[in-house]
């Protein structure tokens, strides 16, 4: 889900399995991103939306969501257990979004794969921690810290990609 108004495009890896099941992006509802990315654009009441409001709040707020791998083989959910991972092709697809401002990555998988399959793209990137439940290393209020430095680049002026030099 990204369109000429994204500004954010936030890459996960690859839908787990609630998430497939359920085809929503972040489904699981023990998952953190909902909440995450509702505290960058000043939304809390966004996970008590129905998904399909919440995917217009987003589009609304200039925000993307994407998979950095195409396919994959996997056993269960866990970012660990992908194999054969085929990237998605996001330097196209960042080309493509005449507004963006920045693409971050949900999770050091994302940001592995994502980053190589940029290749020479020179787009700001963003390594942001996974908002897995899984990822339970890191409190939610201190990921929470982190994902607010989207709102620099959902706020930023149009006229100047934020391209990397």
């Amino acid at each position: 889900m990204a369109d000429a108004g994204t500004r954010v495009l936030v890459l996960g890896s690859l839908p787990g399995a609630q998430s497939l099941a359920r085809q929503q992006y972040y489904g699981n509802p023990r998952n953190g991103f909902w909440y995450l990315i509702g505290e960058v654009i000043d939304r809390p009441n966004l996970p008590a939306l129905p998904y399909a409001e919440r995917l217009q709040v987003l589009t609304s707020a200039g925000i993307g969501l994407w998979d950095t791998i195409a396919s994959a083989h996997r056993k269960g959910s866990l970012d660990t257990a992908i194999h054969d991972a085929e990237p998605a092709a996001l330097c196209e697809l960042a080309q493509g979004l005449p507004r963006l401002r920045a693409i971050a990555f949900n999770g050091a998988k994302s940001a592995t794969i994502g980053r190589k399959a940029l290749g020479l793209c020179q787009w700001r990137l963003i390594d942001l921690p996974s908002s897995s439940p899984a990822h339970a290393a890191m409190p939610l209020a201190e990921k929470r810290e982190h994902w607010l430095a989207l709102r620099e680049f959902l706020a930023a002026p149009l006229e100047t990609p934020a391209r990397q030099p």
